[in-house]
């Protein structure tokens, strides 16, 4: 068995990835699939870092155009990454993965305050953080926290957990006729719009040069795979030939 190419990495989940088919809240037979999912990575001598979004609660930006402060709205959604984060933790710990959640708010009750150096110690140990609450600040997605994660804790891989095999050419959903792609630049997601990350996330990990790897989490297996190297989904990096 090789080694992983990357021994510490940070996945990143979409809020709406929890809810499962009730489109809302949190579904627990999918937490205790991707609990699962995680574990088997922690098995391979993996360090993990977590971080989910919250909009299978709140979404700060679309309750803006109905008179909802953005400040206020961001700082509800960052309360949903918490839930989330803590849901998953409760997962983890029942099948026995040693697990903290750390949060950019203050919420001492649920979680340990986000502190670089304390959450590379508690990789360095084992253990799975889950980072919560976005940056801390509003106008930030939790795209861009968890590259900003990433880098802080060195992980040298950024896993986009979705509901989509990849990245394709066009909508998959509308255009049957759509493409995956398998490999491709950071230059041309952001001069083709792709929906990968936000643009601050993207131009990050360029900047530091940390490749992002999209692929279906909700299929069995993927995520090992993902974090392991095998050839899933879409990656997306510097040089492609």
């Amino acid at each position: 068995m090789t080694d992983p190419p990357y021994p510490r990495t940070l996945l990143k989940m979409s809020g709406e990835i929890l809810a499962g088919k009730q489109g809302y809240g949190i579904d627990p037979l999918v937490v205790s699939n991707l609990a699962r999912q995680v574990k088997s990575v922690v098995e391979r001598g993996l360090q993990v870092c977590i971080v989910i979004g919250g909009g299978n609660f709140f979404r700060g930006l679309s309750m803006e155009s109905g008179g909802l402060d953005r400040v206020s709205g961001d700082y509800l959604g960052m309360l949903g990454t918490i839930m989330n984060s803590v849901a998953l933790q409760n997962a983890l710990e029942g099948i026995g993965v040693d697990t903290r959640v750390l949060s950019a708010i203050s919420i001492i009750q649920l979680a340990e305050p986000y502190i670089r150096r304390r959450a590379i110690r508690h990789l360095e140990k084992g253990r799975v953080i889950i980072c919560a609450g976005g940056t801390g600040n509003p106008y930030f997605t939790t795209d861009t926290a968890a590259v900003l994660r990433g880098i802080e804790i060195g992980a040298g891989l950024i896993l986009k957990g979705t509901k989509v095999d990849g990245v394709f050419d066009d909508d998959p959903a509308t255009n049957p006729e759509a493409n995956k792609l398998h490999c491709i630049t950071y230059e041309e997601v952001i001069e083709k719009k792709l929906r990968v990350m936000d643009l601050t996330a993207v131009t990050l990990c360029m900047e530091n040069q940390i490749p992002i790897v999209v692929f279906n989490i909700k299929q069995d297996g993927n995520l090992l795979k993902a974090a392991t190297g095998d050839q899933i989904g879409t990656i997306v990096m510097r040089d492609v030939s």
